[in-house]
């Protein structure tokens, strides 16, 4: 009877040793019960805000919301990147729109699109 008695004893000691650790853990890494933070709006629904304040009745810039009359015509995200219009070779008012950074300019892009267009 007595290794029954000494093991509920040692079983209690040690769970409440390793509760101690967890809750050590939980105030350590931020889960603090009875604090809730406050949930940070998404970066979708404020562009979507942001969007719907924009007049416009053609095409909005996802990046930039500018207002143009087609996609092509967005500027680039940043003022020192450099618009290139890829044509399309099936459509010739059509075209992709990629924005380079660097002082080759569109030539690199240009290459690239000859090399993959044969």
């Amino acid at each position: 009877m007595r290794f029954p008695i000494t093991s509920a004893i040692l079983f209690a000691s040690l769970s409440s040793v390793a509760t101690a650790q967890f809750g050590f853990f939980d105030q350590m890494f931020g889960n603090h019960q009875g604090q809730q933070q406050q949930p940070q709006p998404h970066a979708s629904s404020q562009w979507t805000t942001q969007a719907e304040a924009v007049p416009c009745s053609l095409y909005l810039c996802p990046d930039s919301l500018v207002c143009v009359s087609q996609p092509s015509e967005c500027p680039c995200p940043r003022e020192v990147d450099i618009k290139c219009i890829i044509p399309d070779a099936e459509d010739t008012k059509a075209g992709t729109v990629v924005c380079v950074r660097g002082t080759s300019g569109c030539a690199v892009v240009e290459r690239f699109a000859n090399a993959y267009s044969k």
